[in-house]
């Protein structure tokens, strides 16, 4: 196996499955370069139904260069509502073409009709109950073109050829690929949580939450407001910089920190919420999150003696969105799932089918045709006696292998699959009862599966490939598209 970028491997992505050379490149030089359609999985009445039984409108909306939530905050103002009446499904990316679903409570559909916003083509479904909720969606089907690659067929040929094995396709010889324009592959690769699950310029969201999740909560605030990051532009660089350099020297005084004295300039700050004064007045006010942590500790320092203890720290992480508290923990668990799906690289045991002792999940029944949408509310254990059923199963998309995003209900696997969730534990320090946390901290995980398959195809954009595939929904377009490209994943956000 090839061995991943750095900055991939630093959130627990280790290796490439496939071997070949990549195309390099870059995506998202234009919106058109990015393509992304939901596929649905969201009922509608007509929209004469009656309004008092289904006061939500549904409307599809395509989006050129919007982020959801700067969308969102826009039509609100169009039609004088409050933003709380608008809901959607899933956020998507600003530097793109975007096609989802949005519903909108006791809107009047002609109000909506004569809505004109630019980049923007509203649609309208139909009408609904309840709001569209986060997740009422089975996938997103992708068309993105990569610039500047060196996109010679034999390559890209070359890396479908490793995905189509890995996917339990054959294996044997060189025409397994795309060999020609348009002709469609089943590929496969490792589920991984992509770069921008844990931030694609600094990725530390994995760092606080497993800070969080250990009870450190200093480090957490520290792992986010300092921690600076060599990507990073020099002036928040210096910021988090200095943020550290004045921690780290109140800590060395009271005996509960570094001890040497590589940086004789720093003034030690008198008290703990003096370090946090200075982080204020040394952060750039575009780090808002940042900011609000700062502000946060030197308000309850201020209330006491300057001292600050964990309860102080906590109140800090809580100063920001409920939904970032969330992230910090999923995005721990992301990176402990990673690190599971590269031990079992390590060891060579199969992603399309199991050994004794995984724990797989059904497919959904209910999925769009051509979806194979993992249920990880429906899962089985692989007992030794139940192993070749299973495997049938799996072959034949009716089930997939799952690896645990832990929590407090995580029951581990069994077997050598077992062995990697624990030892990866073991190594991190942590267990499932570690995840029984207050408020949006709090987790009991799930499941989910190890690998991420699609009909892929390859087409020629003007000297350009365009990658054209689907994906259930959790899984990301550019863990298909780096085993292509093989670059530095800046290039793929």
């Amino acid at each position: 196996m090839r061995e991943a970028h750095p900055v991939e491997r630093a959130v627990g992505m280790a290796y490439y499955v496939s071997d070949a050379d990549g195309i390099g490149g870059r995506i998202r030089e234009a919106a058109a370069d990015f393509r992304v359609r939901e596929i649905e999985a969201f009922d509608a009445e007509p929209l004469d139904a009656d309004a008092g039984s289904y006061p939500h409108v549904l409307a599809r909306v395509t989006l050129t260069g919007w982020d959801t939530n700067d969308f969102a905050a826009e039509l609100s103002d169009r039609l004088e509502a409050s933003r709380e009446r608008i809901s959607w499904a899933g956020t998507k990316d600003k530097r793109a073409i975007t096609t989802q679903l949005f519903s909108v409570a006791d809107a009047d559909p002609d109000d909506l009709r004569a809505v004109e916003i630019s980049d923007a083509e509203i649609e309208l479904v139909g009408r609904t109950g309840r709001p569209i909720f986060f997740g009422d969606l089975a996938g997103n089907a992708f068309e993105i073109v990569v610039r500047g690659a060196e996109a010679d067929g034999d390559r890209i040929d070359a890396v479908t050829s490793d995905l189509r094995a890995f996917a339990g396709g054959d294996d044997g010889g060189g025409d397994r690929g795309a060999a020609e324009a348009d002709e469609t592959a089943t590929v496969g690769v490792p589920n991984y949580f992509g770069q921008q699950r844990f931030g694609s310029r600094r990725p530390v969201t994995h760092e606080v939450g497993l800070a969080v999740v250990r009870g450190e909560w200093r480090a957490a605030v520290r792992a986010y407001v300092g921690n600076p990051s060599e990507r990073e532009p020099d002036s928040t660089r210096n910021a988090r910089g200095a943020v550290d350099d004045a921690l780290d020297a109140f800590l060395a005084v009271r005996g509960d920190g570094p001890t040497d004295d590589s940086d004789q300039t720093v003034e030690t700050p008198a008290t703990e919420t003096e370090v946090w004064q200075t982080a204020l007045d040394e952060l750039p006010r575009r780090l808002g999150f940042e900011r609000s942590m700062c502000h946060r500790l030197v308000e309850r320092g201020e209330a006491s003696d300057g001292t600050l203890d964990a309860d102080d720290y906590r109140a800090a992480l809580e100063a920001v969105p409920s939904n970032l508290q969330t992230l910090f923990v999923n995005a721990a668990q992301s990176y402990v799932f990673n690190r599971i799906l590269s031990a079992r690289l390590d060891r060579g045991l199969p992603f399309d089918e199991p050994v004794a002792g995984d724990v797989v999940c059904f497919r959904d029944a209910d999925a769009p045709d051509g979806l194979a949408l993992p249920d990880t509310d429906r899962t089985q254990r692989v007992t030794e006696d139940r192993l070749a059923t299973v495997r049938r199963h799996c072959q034949r998309g009716r089930a997939f292998v799952t690896a645990p995003l832990v929590g407090t209900e995580t029951d581990l696997s069994e077997g050598e699959p077992g062995e990697i969730e624990r030892e990866v534990l073991d190594d991190l320090g942590l267990a499932p009862g570690d995840f029984d946390l207050p408020g949006e901290f709090h987790s009991e995980g799930t499941r989910r599966a190890i690998l991420l398959g699609t009909d892929l195809t390859v087409e020629d954009d003007d000297g350009d490939p365009r990658f054209s595939f689907a994906l259930p929904k959790g899984s990301y377009a550019t863990v298909v598209l780096r085993e292509y490209c093989k670059t530095d994943p800046d290039a793929l956000s």
